[in-house]
Protein backbone atom coordinates (compact mmCIF):
# COMPACT_ATOMS: atom_id res chain seq x y z
CA UNK A 1 0.00 0.00 0.00
CA UNK A 2 1.74 3.63 -0.94
CA UNK A 3 2.08 6.08 1.35
CA UNK A 4 0.09 9.46 1.02
CA UNK A 5 -1.56 12.01 2.62
CA UNK A 6 -5.10 12.79 1.47
CA UNK A 7 -5.42 16.03 3.35
CA UNK A 8 -2.41 17.24 1.16
CA UNK A 9 -3.06 16.05 -2.08
CA UNK A 10 -6.63 17.46 -2.06
CA UNK A 11 -4.54 20.89 -0.43
CA UNK A 12 -2.69 20.62 -3.65
CA UNK A 13 -5.78 19.59 -6.24
CA UNK A 14 -7.92 22.35 -5.14
CA UNK A 15 -5.27 24.68 -4.48
CA UNK A 16 -4.24 24.57 -8.12
CA UNK A 17 -7.75 24.17 -9.76
CA UNK A 18 -9.16 27.41 -8.26
CA UNK A 19 -6.50 29.32 -10.66
CA UNK A 20 -7.88 31.03 -13.50
CA UNK A 21 -5.78 29.62 -16.64
CA UNK A 22 -3.74 31.66 -18.71
CA UNK A 23 -3.46 31.93 -21.93
CA UNK A 24 -0.04 29.92 -22.34
CA UNK A 25 -1.31 26.90 -20.26
CA UNK A 26 -4.48 26.87 -22.42
CA UNK A 27 -2.11 26.40 -25.00
CA UNK A 28 -0.09 23.69 -23.66
CA UNK A 29 -1.58 20.07 -24.26
CA UNK A 30 1.13 18.25 -22.57
CA UNK A 31 0.34 17.24 -18.85
CA UNK A 32 3.03 17.88 -16.32
CA UNK A 33 3.27 15.40 -13.45
CA UNK A 34 5.58 16.48 -10.69
CA UNK A 35 6.45 14.94 -7.41
CA UNK A 36 6.03 16.32 -3.79
CA UNK A 37 7.93 15.14 -1.39
CA UNK A 38 7.81 16.64 2.37
CA UNK A 39 8.49 15.22 6.00
CA UNK A 40 5.22 15.16 8.37
CA UNK A 41 6.99 18.81 9.48
CA UNK A 42 6.15 20.19 6.72
CA UNK A 43 4.47 23.95 6.91
CA UNK A 44 1.12 24.47 5.16
CA UNK A 45 2.10 28.44 4.55
CA UNK A 46 5.23 27.02 2.66
CA UNK A 47 2.94 24.23 0.80
CA UNK A 48 0.70 26.84 -0.22
CA UNK A 49 3.58 29.54 -0.81
CA UNK A 50 4.86 26.92 -4.04
CA UNK A 51 1.50 26.25 -5.34
CA UNK A 52 0.71 29.55 -5.48
CA UNK A 53 3.65 29.73 -7.46
CA UNK A 54 3.31 27.49 -9.55
CA UNK A 55 -0.41 28.83 -10.44
CA UNK A 56 1.49 32.32 -11.32
CA UNK A 57 3.06 30.38 -13.93
CA UNK A 58 0.24 28.86 -15.56
CA UNK A 59 -0.18 25.43 -14.02
CA UNK A 60 -3.45 24.09 -13.13
CA UNK A 61 -4.17 20.27 -11.94
CA UNK A 62 -6.72 18.54 -14.35
CA UNK A 63 -5.23 20.82 -16.93
CA UNK A 64 -1.60 20.76 -17.44
CA UNK A 65 -0.10 19.27 -14.34
CA UNK A 66 -0.34 16.45 -12.17
CA UNK A 67 0.76 16.89 -8.62
CA UNK A 68 2.21 13.29 -6.85
CA UNK A 69 2.65 14.04 -3.09
CA UNK A 70 4.48 12.16 -0.51
CA UNK A 71 4.34 13.00 2.65
CA UNK A 72 6.42 10.88 5.65
CA UNK A 73 8.37 10.58 8.73
CA UNK A 74 12.28 10.92 8.21
CA UNK A 75 12.30 6.73 7.72
CA UNK A 76 9.32 7.04 5.23
CA UNK A 77 10.88 9.42 3.11
CA UNK A 78 13.35 7.19 1.04
CA UNK A 79 10.12 4.44 0.49
CA UNK A 80 8.48 7.24 -0.98
CA UNK A 81 10.90 8.94 -3.12
CA UNK A 82 11.42 5.62 -5.02
CA UNK A 83 7.37 5.65 -5.38
CA UNK A 84 8.15 9.10 -7.53
CA UNK A 85 10.66 7.33 -9.26
CA UNK A 86 8.86 4.42 -10.67
CA UNK A 87 5.56 6.97 -11.16
CA UNK A 88 9.09 8.20 -13.82
CA UNK A 89 7.68 12.48 -12.75
CA UNK A 90 9.23 15.16 -14.67
CA UNK A 91 10.47 16.45 -11.35
CA UNK A 92 10.58 15.89 -7.95
CA UNK A 93 10.53 18.88 -5.28
CA UNK A 94 11.95 18.14 -1.78
CA UNK A 95 12.44 21.31 -0.05
CA UNK A 96 14.53 20.39 3.07
CA UNK A 97 18.19 18.00 3.49
CA UNK A 98 16.03 14.94 4.56
CA UNK A 99 13.33 14.66 1.82
CA UNK A 100 16.27 15.93 -1.12
CA UNK A 101 18.76 13.30 0.30
CA UNK A 102 16.05 10.83 -0.10
CA UNK A 103 15.14 11.78 -3.52
CA UNK A 104 18.91 11.95 -4.69
CA UNK A 105 19.45 8.38 -3.11
CA UNK A 106 16.75 7.08 -5.77
CA UNK A 107 17.49 9.18 -8.57
CA UNK A 108 20.58 10.05 -11.12
CA UNK A 109 18.21 11.14 -13.89
CA UNK A 110 14.70 12.96 -12.42
CA UNK A 111 15.83 16.45 -11.86
CA UNK A 112 15.21 17.37 -8.22
CA UNK A 113 14.34 20.67 -6.59
CA UNK A 114 15.32 22.07 -2.91
CA UNK A 115 14.07 25.49 -1.12
CA UNK A 116 15.95 25.41 1.46
CA UNK A 117 18.65 23.69 2.53
CA UNK A 118 21.78 26.03 4.57
CA UNK A 119 24.86 24.42 2.51
CA UNK A 120 24.08 22.48 -0.45
CA UNK A 121 27.80 22.39 -1.15
CA UNK A 122 28.86 21.21 2.01
CA UNK A 123 26.38 18.71 2.52
CA UNK A 124 27.35 17.20 -1.15
CA UNK A 125 23.92 18.05 -3.25
CA UNK A 126 26.13 20.24 -5.69
CA UNK A 127 29.59 20.74 -6.67
CA UNK A 128 28.81 24.41 -6.52
CA UNK A 129 26.02 27.28 -6.22
CA UNK A 130 26.96 28.60 -9.82
CA UNK A 131 27.34 25.31 -11.61
CA UNK A 132 25.78 22.28 -9.53
CA UNK A 133 26.50 19.80 -12.09
CA UNK A 134 24.02 17.04 -11.28
CA UNK A 135 20.53 16.59 -11.05
CA UNK A 136 19.63 18.76 -8.45
CA UNK A 137 19.25 22.38 -7.59
CA UNK A 138 17.27 24.91 -5.72
CA UNK A 139 17.82 27.63 -3.26
CA UNK A 140 19.61 28.23 0.00
CA UNK A 141 18.51 30.09 2.96
CA UNK A 142 22.02 30.40 3.67
CA UNK A 143 22.95 34.12 4.97
CA UNK A 144 25.39 34.07 7.44
CA UNK A 145 26.07 37.64 7.04
CA UNK A 146 22.67 38.48 8.88
CA UNK A 147 24.25 36.65 12.12
CA UNK A 148 25.65 39.94 13.37
CA UNK A 149 22.89 41.97 12.56
CA UNK A 150 20.57 39.97 14.96
CA UNK A 151 23.02 40.20 17.46
CA UNK A 152 22.34 44.19 17.08
CA UNK A 153 18.20 44.03 17.02
CA UNK A 154 18.99 42.24 20.13
CA UNK A 155 21.33 44.99 21.48
CA UNK A 156 19.18 47.79 20.29
CA UNK A 157 15.47 46.22 22.12
CA UNK A 158 17.96 45.19 24.74
CA UNK A 159 20.83 47.65 25.69
CA UNK A 160 21.66 46.15 29.06
CA UNK A 161 22.43 42.74 27.31
CA UNK A 162 26.43 42.15 27.28
CA UNK A 163 26.48 38.02 27.39
CA UNK A 164 24.84 36.18 24.79
CA UNK A 165 24.50 32.01 24.48
CA UNK A 166 24.92 30.94 20.59
CA UNK A 167 23.68 27.47 20.27
CA UNK A 168 25.49 25.22 17.62
CA UNK A 169 26.22 21.36 16.46
CA UNK A 170 29.31 19.80 16.01
CA UNK A 171 28.08 18.34 12.64
CA UNK A 172 26.68 21.94 11.43
CA UNK A 173 28.93 22.19 8.36
CA UNK A 174 32.16 23.94 9.45
CA UNK A 175 32.20 26.48 6.38
CA UNK A 176 28.95 27.95 7.49
CA UNK A 177 29.96 27.93 10.95
CA UNK A 178 32.65 29.99 10.74
CA UNK A 179 31.24 32.63 8.31
CA UNK A 180 28.26 32.62 11.02
CA UNK A 181 30.58 33.26 14.00
CA UNK A 182 32.96 35.55 11.92
CA UNK A 183 30.24 37.77 11.58
CA UNK A 184 28.74 37.37 15.43
CA UNK A 185 31.92 37.96 16.98
CA UNK A 186 32.82 41.21 14.98
CA UNK A 187 29.38 42.83 15.77
CA UNK A 188 29.83 41.37 19.26
CA UNK A 189 33.57 43.28 19.54
CA UNK A 190 31.73 46.34 18.25
CA UNK A 191 28.47 45.90 20.65
CA UNK A 192 30.44 44.97 24.11
CA UNK A 193 28.75 41.48 24.18
CA UNK A 194 30.81 38.40 25.15
CA UNK A 195 29.18 35.09 22.91
CA UNK A 196 29.46 31.81 25.08
CA UNK A 197 29.25 29.10 22.29
CA UNK A 198 27.72 26.03 23.46
CA UNK A 199 27.73 22.59 21.50
CA UNK A 200 24.46 20.45 20.97
CA UNK A 201 25.80 16.50 20.67
CA UNK A 202 22.09 15.24 19.80
CA UNK A 203 19.12 15.38 20.89
CA UNK A 204 19.92 14.03 24.42
CA UNK A 205 22.27 16.76 25.18
CA UNK A 206 20.22 19.38 25.67
CA UNK A 207 20.07 19.08 29.36
CA UNK A 208 23.86 19.11 29.56
CA UNK A 209 23.78 22.09 26.97
CA UNK A 210 21.20 24.17 29.27
CA UNK A 211 22.88 24.17 32.33
CA UNK A 212 25.96 25.09 30.40
CA UNK A 213 23.73 28.08 29.64
CA UNK A 214 22.88 28.97 33.22
CA UNK A 215 26.31 28.70 34.38
CA UNK A 216 27.66 30.84 32.00
CA UNK A 217 24.87 33.65 33.12
CA UNK A 218 23.83 34.11 29.68
CA UNK A 219 21.33 37.33 29.44
CA UNK A 220 20.19 36.41 25.84
CA UNK A 221 20.04 33.19 23.46
CA UNK A 222 20.66 32.62 19.89
CA UNK A 223 20.60 29.53 18.05
CA UNK A 224 23.17 28.49 14.35
CA UNK A 225 20.60 28.06 11.82
CA UNK A 226 20.40 23.95 12.62
CA UNK A 227 18.15 21.45 11.30
CA UNK A 228 18.02 19.83 14.98
CA UNK A 229 16.99 22.93 16.43
CA UNK A 230 14.38 23.77 14.50
CA UNK A 231 12.70 20.20 14.91
CA UNK A 232 13.66 20.91 18.86
CA UNK A 233 12.37 24.30 18.93
CA UNK A 234 9.73 24.21 22.08
CA UNK A 235 12.45 22.50 24.29
CA UNK A 236 14.81 26.04 23.71
CA UNK A 237 12.21 28.30 23.41
CA UNK A 238 10.81 26.55 27.10
CA UNK A 239 13.72 26.40 28.36
CA UNK A 240 14.27 30.40 27.36
CA UNK A 241 10.67 31.22 28.62
CA UNK A 242 11.78 29.36 32.02
CA UNK A 243 15.12 31.56 32.33
CA UNK A 244 13.44 34.16 31.02
CA UNK A 245 15.78 34.86 28.48
CA UNK A 246 15.45 37.02 25.50
CA UNK A 247 15.63 35.24 22.13
CA UNK A 248 16.36 36.31 18.33
CA UNK A 249 16.54 33.35 15.73
CA UNK A 250 16.69 33.17 12.05
CA UNK A 251 13.56 31.97 11.14
CA UNK A 252 9.83 33.41 12.07
CA UNK A 253 8.07 29.66 12.75
CA UNK A 254 10.71 30.01 16.18
CA UNK A 255 8.74 33.91 17.03
CA UNK A 256 5.06 32.02 16.45
CA UNK A 257 6.01 29.32 18.54
CA UNK A 258 6.86 32.01 21.54
CA UNK A 259 10.59 33.43 20.69
CA UNK A 260 10.87 36.88 20.68
CA UNK A 261 12.06 38.29 17.83
CA UNK A 262 13.65 36.43 14.35
CA UNK A 263 15.26 38.08 11.54
CA UNK A 264 16.22 35.78 8.23
CA UNK A 265 14.97 34.80 4.95
CA UNK A 266 11.32 34.70 4.19
CA UNK A 267 10.66 30.48 3.90
CA UNK A 268 7.39 31.20 2.61
CA UNK A 269 8.92 33.50 -0.58
CA UNK A 270 11.67 31.05 -1.42
CA UNK A 271 9.22 28.59 -1.37
CA UNK A 272 7.46 30.26 -4.05
CA UNK A 273 10.60 31.01 -5.78
CA UNK A 274 10.93 27.17 -5.86
CA UNK A 275 8.23 26.89 -8.36
CA UNK A 276 10.21 28.96 -10.70
CA UNK A 277 12.64 25.98 -10.78
CA UNK A 278 9.94 23.86 -11.61
CA UNK A 279 8.89 25.75 -14.57
CA UNK A 280 12.23 26.14 -15.97
CA UNK A 281 12.86 22.36 -15.60
CA UNK A 282 9.76 21.11 -17.60
CA UNK A 283 10.91 24.03 -19.98
CA UNK A 284 13.63 22.01 -20.56
CA UNK A 285 16.49 23.45 -18.69
CA UNK A 286 19.12 21.20 -17.63
CA UNK A 287 19.49 21.34 -13.33
CA UNK A 288 23.56 20.86 -13.67
CA UNK A 289 23.28 24.21 -15.56
CA UNK A 290 20.56 26.01 -12.94
CA UNK A 291 22.85 28.33 -10.56
CA UNK A 292 21.66 27.49 -6.46
CA UNK A 293 19.80 30.53 -5.95
CA UNK A 294 20.27 32.76 -2.55
CA UNK A 295 17.64 33.53 -0.39
CA UNK A 296 16.30 37.01 -1.82
CA UNK A 297 13.66 38.40 0.95
CA UNK A 298 13.88 39.15 4.59
CA UNK A 299 11.98 39.39 7.36
CA UNK A 300 11.87 40.76 11.22
CA UNK A 301 9.68 39.11 12.97
CA UNK A 302 8.50 41.03 16.46
CA UNK A 303 6.82 38.45 19.21
CA UNK A 304 5.19 41.77 21.48
CA UNK A 305 3.60 38.95 24.00
CA UNK A 306 6.53 37.14 24.77
CA UNK A 307 8.22 40.26 25.05
CA UNK A 308 5.36 41.50 27.44
CA UNK A 309 6.35 37.99 29.84
CA UNK A 310 9.73 39.34 29.75
CA UNK A 311 9.30 42.55 30.86
CA UNK A 312 10.73 44.35 27.91
CA UNK A 313 9.25 47.14 25.45
CA UNK A 314 9.96 47.26 22.12
CA UNK A 315 11.73 50.25 20.79
CA UNK A 316 9.44 52.22 17.93
CA UNK A 317 12.26 52.20 15.61
CA UNK A 318 12.11 48.33 15.85
CA UNK A 319 8.60 48.03 16.17
CA UNK A 320 7.95 50.26 13.00
CA UNK A 321 10.75 48.32 10.77
CA UNK A 322 8.94 44.59 11.82
CA UNK A 323 7.56 42.71 8.73
CA UNK A 324 5.13 41.02 11.32
CA UNK A 325 4.11 41.63 14.72
CA UNK A 326 2.52 38.71 17.13
CA UNK A 327 0.58 40.15 19.98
Amino acid sequence: MKLKTIGLISILALGLMVASIPVEAQESKKVYRIGYLVPRTALKPRDKAFLQGLRDLGYVAGKNLIVESRLGTRKQLPKLAAELVDLNVDVIVAPGTPPAKAAKTATKTIPIVFAVIADPVGAGFVNSLARPGGNITGLTPSSAELSGKRLELLKEIIPSVTRVAVLSTPDYPLPLKTEALKEMEAAARALGVRLQLVEVRGRNDFGRAFSAVSRGRAEALTVLPVPMFRAEQKRIIDFAAKNRLPTVFHWKPYVEAGGLMSYGPDGVAMYRRAASYVDKLLKGAKPADLPVERARDFELVINLKTAKQLGITIPPSIRYRADKVIK
